[in-house]
């Protein structure tokens, strides 16, 4: 990629990301791509025989352009619906294909549409038919498997677990005794619950490659506007950028003496679209990351480009394996914080701080128009129909690009369908409304909206956003923590979805929560010390439910009122664990509810702390102990007690509910058999270890699985299966999250631990 012409993208297929399985249900498929040129797509859905081995008759069909945002970027997230009144059903594997009709009426097939001389031989199914498949959700709870992780930092330690969902799948596969089998076996759904890119803490090699891939695919280079004048990307070369990123675009990541955080921070749109691009397809990497010091002659500098090289490398080395998971199972997203940049939207203060210059503004509007693209365009289609906000924004943003970043409509029109709030043309600050006695920010009516539903014949789904609807305090300090839904968003996004399906009482209700519910203890204890000494961005202060009672109360309410049983999932904090919370009226209530937390964190980004904590060194020194609280509903407040004892003492303050946290241990380490499907990432593995340290391994007891088998969390980089197990009781069944990641020791062998929790509440502590 050292030259980004014409002549590279010749070298490469049609397809440059993709094909991604997006919302599916019975009556329609969505499929997500980005191609090298503009054509028209035809999607068939084929229903299957013989276990997904034959094709048989297409049920669904669909047709419709790519939409051009760049000079080589085309972008289409495609629907098939019912060609003659039928609908899919949950018990077969259907597969589906596509048709390429390029302007000079070439017809291509998805086969020739994947391939190019510089990629001859590209897989994306599991059969000899080379179509890929799917299945729909079950009919029975038991039978329903849903993965779910976050956090996927390319140069992050550690090597990327997203594709060992590959081998999931591939395994699955091999398990057809019979189809009741398969449909237990084959994950339904996957659900990457934050931080699918990172905006902010960007790798110098990584930003090499985005920068020029972007320019390259917009076929123009934006004018970024810093202070009175205007920059390009390659003005702004990468490991140069934390100045521009902390003082002009009012960026938070790189304060207190962090400038490696921002200073390679993703800018411009094409920056933005690459990034995704370089994340789910080894399509457009370069075949070789120039040497270091030909880019920077700073020693740091060059031993942090070498080390980031290195993770790259195994990163790239796997991306097909992710490609091909991503085309075989429904995939659903929602953004955190780094899919834009780090603290975004934490408080008010950051708030005034971005989105008050013009360059912070810009960043984010291009972030959230990438995001628009190429998670939420697939996550909600419905959104992008004829005539919605959807398209509008996908005629704006073509606009935008043919005018090469001059068409001022075009990007006031990208700002409102996107959510950039308005700003007060004396201060230049943006609008923030005061509502039910907190600020939100001002956006238009026509604004899409990113949270969303969905819904199955045993489950149902809610995805939160978590980050564009926050309540900030009115009568606090800009830095106080927010409400991370205030109570309009509560209202539309969480209690109306609860209320819609109460009748159902055989769905099994999850949430999507990006940011968790509860933590650990001792990051609760950080937070609040961070808050005193109004150090909030260090630690992200303000993104837990826990650091702003009256808001969690209030959440807890309408979960525990709402439902009997539910069950959170969440990531973010980059270790998996497991909590659950009992809750009732009274203390020996006989109405009582339980929500269960899983979370799955992260995929490619553990941290020397979160190594720490996945060992026994976690429950030897700072054990999690049981939480407990009284709840109040008007207004709503909780309190924590010390004890069952002290919640009955209080209880003469007329408490509404109780509840009680208790955390989930993990199950001792357990080998995942299936190694034949997973030698792709032992290899990838292996070639990023250290040689000349393999004579220690003998002597680093520390990395034996006795010493590591810590049994309250997963801190090393990982993913997660849920599913459950009935019991013999009606309505009692347990939740079981298995996590799998690489052992530690060997580096050769997939493993995986188990949480299991009853849902029912724990009587003992009530």
């Amino acid at each position: 990629m050292n030259n980004q012409t014409a002549s590279f993208f010749d070298d490469l297929p049609m397809i440059l990301v993709g094909p991604i399985l997006k919302h599916t249900e019975p009556e329609s498929v969505t499929v997500l791509m980005a191609l090298k040129q503009s054509c028209q797509v035809e999607i068939k859905v084929y229903h299957t025989t013989d276990y997904g081995e034959s094709l048989e008759n297409y049920l669904l069909v669909g047709r419709r352009s790519t939409v051009a945002l760049g000079k080589h970027l085309h972008v289409i997230a495609i629907t098939a619906v019912s060609a003659n009144g039928e609908s899919l059903t949950n018990d077969s594997i259907y597969a589906y294909d596509f048709q390429f009709t390029l302007a000079d009426q070439t017809v291509l097939t998805l086969e020739q549409a994947l391939s190019s001389n510089r990629f001859p031989h590209v897989s994306i199914s599991y059969f000899a038919h080379q179509k890929p498949t799917f299945v729909l959700p079950p009919n029975h709870l038991e039978d329903l498997h849903i993965v779910h992780a976050s956090c996927r930092k390319p140069h992050g330690h550690g090597f990327d677990a997203l594709p060992i969902l590959d081998g999931l799948i591939a395994t699955a596969k091999q398990t057809r005794d019979d189809l009741r089998s398969l449909g237990e076996h084959r994950p339904h759904q996957l659900f990457l619950t934050g931080d699918q890119i990172y905006g902010d803490d960007v790798a110098a090699p990584f930003l090499w490659c985005a920068s020029r891939l972007g320019d390259a695919l917009l076929g123009w280079e934006e004018q970024l506007p810093i202070g009175q004048v205007y920059r390009t990307p390659k003005e702004l070369p990468p490991g140069d950028r934390a100045q521009v990123a902390t003082e002009d675009a009012g960026f938070t990541a790189g304060l207190h003496n962090k400038p490696e955080k921002v200073s390679s921070h993703l800018f411009s749109l094409g920056e933005y679209y690459a990034a995704y691009i370089l994340s789910w397809s080894p399509v457009c990497w370069p075949d070789a990351f120039p040497k270091a010091h030909r880019v920077t002659n700073k020693r740091h500098a060059i031993k942090y480009w070498n080390k980031s090289v290195k993770y790259l490398r195994q990163y790239i080395q796997t991306l097909p394996q992710v490609r091909r998971a991503l085309a075989n199972i429904p995939t659903y997203t929602i953004f955190d914080d780094h899919d834009v940049s780090d603290d975004w939207n934490l408080n008010q203060a950051w708030c005034l701080r971005v989105l008050g210059n013009p360059l912070g503004r810009r960043v984010v509007q291009n972030a959230l128009l990438a995001y628009a693209v190429f998670q939420a365009w697939g996550n909600t289609p419905r959104q992008f129909v004829a005539n919605s906000s959807g398209e509008k924004l996908l005629v704006a943003a073509n606009a935008w690009s043919n005018s090469q970043g001059t068409d001022q409509d075009a990007q006031e029109a990208i700002a409102r369908y996107v959510g950039i709030p308005t700003t007060d043309p004396h201060t230049d600050l943006p609008n923030l409304m005061l509502e039910d006695g907190v600020f939100i920010l001002e956006r238009d009516p026509q604004v899409l909206t990113w949270h969303y539903t969905i819904k199955s014949h045993c489950h149902e789904v809610i995805v939160l956003d978590t980050r564009t609807w926050r309540g900030y305090p009115a009568d606090k300090k800009p830095i106080a923590p927010p409400m991370l839904l205030c109570p309009r968003a509560m209202n539309q996004q969480l209690l109306q979805p609860l209320q819609q399906t109460a009748d159902n009482h055989h769905l099994t209700t999850f949430v999507i929560a990006p940011t968790n519910v509860f933590g650990l203890q001792v990051i609760d204890w950080i937070h609040h010390w961070q808050l005193k000494r109004e150090q909030v961005f260090s630690t992200d202060v303000g993104d837990a439910w826990n650091i702003n009672f009256p808001a969690l109360a209030k959440l807890l309410n309408i979960f525990c009122e709402q439902r009997e049983k539910l069950v959170i999932l969440s990531g973010d904090i980059h270790y998996s664990c497991t909590a659950r919370l009992s809750y009732a009226k009274t203390l020996n209530s006989q109405k009582q509810s339980v929500l269960v937390q899983l979370t799955s964190s992260a995929l490619k980004n553990e941290e020397t702390v979160t190594r720490l904590i996945h060992t026994r060194l976690k429950e030897w020194l700072l054990p999690e102990k049981i939480r407990r609280w009284l709840g109040w509903n008007q207004p709503p407040n909780m309190v924590q007690v010390s004890a069952k004892k002290s919640a009955r003492d209080q209880g003469k303050h007329n408490p509404d509910w109780y509840c009680v946290l208790e955390w989930i241990p993990r199950q001792s380490t357990q080998d995942f058999h299936s190694q034949r499907e997973m030698s792709f990432l032992i290899n990838a593995h292996k070639k990023a270890q250290n040689s000349y340290l393999q004579w220690l391994q003998p002597f680093m007891f520390w990395q034996y699985r006795w010493f590591q088998d810590g049994k309250e969390v997963v801190g090393l980089n990982n993913i997660s299966l849920v599913h459950f197990d009935l019991a013999e009781m009606e309505n009692d069944y347990k939740v079981i999250q298995d996590v799998f990641w690489c052992d530690s020791k060997s580096s050769t062998q997939i493993v995986y631990s188990r949480f299991a929790i009853n849902l029912q509440p724990n009587q003992k502590f009530l």
